[in-house]
């Protein structure tokens, strides 16, 4: 019987924060992504693939911007935006994964699922902004921006820069988990809460509406994966391993973790917010909810034995 396996890519998988962000770029990276779920395909998975999203809506807010004032075009909300990058990211990632399937003589249906995600329009996240998104800038140039659009900036806790934050609600239900499920399950690869899912809530009852957010896409996948009852959580990030200490000469590498010690390397505060942290967070949401292991890791390790850190229950 085939696993069941949901793959959180990071939106620096498809847009890294040396590139432009042309679509030629972008091709390449998924194709080089997508060779690394062939191990995955090859070890019986059947597959989810979720994937970030915030260089992507970031340049879109910015076009958004630019044409409302060059052309008065009018601005179209966050969660607009979302859909915008779900479904040409999904469309890359599907073109892409094909391209890499024919050259290995694999044959699989690819279907990208637009995916509405339920959030509370009372979540505290509203109030405290922390969900970065789009490109890297300069204080300066961060500064600028604010004064000029009123938005919220944030320095990156990897010293690259600074970036624009958003409110990330905490998701409460994903949106047509029940055919995601049956389509993955019988051998389809489905890509789904891309960027996380489009934020909505009951404006009243049985009426939904889009609400201005980016929803965390680990938490969103974690969620998912629970919601299917996935076999196997992988998040993909850019380095190999989860550490504490990062970047300082007591830097550690973990390579295998209980749910417990991760919630006390949390408290202590070695995980940065909007980096490590909610990544943290959604492996021990699917592992305490599933009993199963999550691993985040490098997306080059994926499938790798002793590749990444692995979450376990106990």
């Amino acid at each position: 019987m085939k696993k069941l396996g949901v793959v959180a890519f990071g939106g620096n998988a498809l847009l890294r924060s040396d590139q432009k962000g042309t679509i030629g770029e972008q091709e390449k990276n998924a194709y080089d992504a997508s060779k690394n779920l062939l191990i995955l395909l090859k070890k019986n998975y059947n597959l989810v693939i979720t994937h970030g999203n915030g260089p992507q809506v970031g340049n879109i807010l910015l076009a958004n911007i630019a044409g409302n004032k060059l052309y008065n075009l009018p601005e179209m909300p966050l969660d607009i935006n979302v859909a915008y990058s779900q479904g040409f990211i999904g469309y890359i990632l599907e073109q892409q994964l094909r391209n890499v399937l024919e050259a290995n003589d694999m044959d699989r249906d690819i279907i990208t699922i637009i995916t509405q995600v339920l959030v509370n329009k009372d979540d505290p996240a509203f109030q405290n902004p922390t969900k970065p998104i789009g490109p890297f800038y300069t204080k300066d140039e961060a500064d600028r921006i604010a004064k000029e659009t009123k938005s919220i900036f944030a320095k990156d806790p990897r010293g690259r820069g600074w970036r624009k934050v958003v409110a990330s609600p905490r998701p409460l239900v994903i949106g047509n988990k029940k055919s995601i499920a049956q389509l993955a399950r019988d051998g389809q690869i489905v890509i789904a809460v891309g960027g996380g899912g489009i934020p909505a809530f009951y404006v009243e009852p049985n009426k939904l509406q889009g609400i201005d957010a980016v929803i965390d896409k680990d938490l969103a996948s974690s969620l998912l994966a629970v919601q299917i009852n996935a076999d196997k959580f992988f998040i993909l990030t850019d380095v190999p391993k989860v550490c504490l200490n990062y970047n300082t000469p007591q830097e550690k590498s973990l390579d295998r973790i209980t749910v417990t010690e991760a919630k006390r390397y949390l408290e202590e505060g070695h995980f940065a917010e909007g980096s490590m942290a909610p990544k943290i967070t959604a492996a021990i949401n699917f592992v305490e909810n599933s009993g199963k292991d999550a691993i985040i890791t490098k997306t080059t390790l994926l499938g790798v034995d002793d590749g990444g850190t692995r979450i376990v229950i106990v």
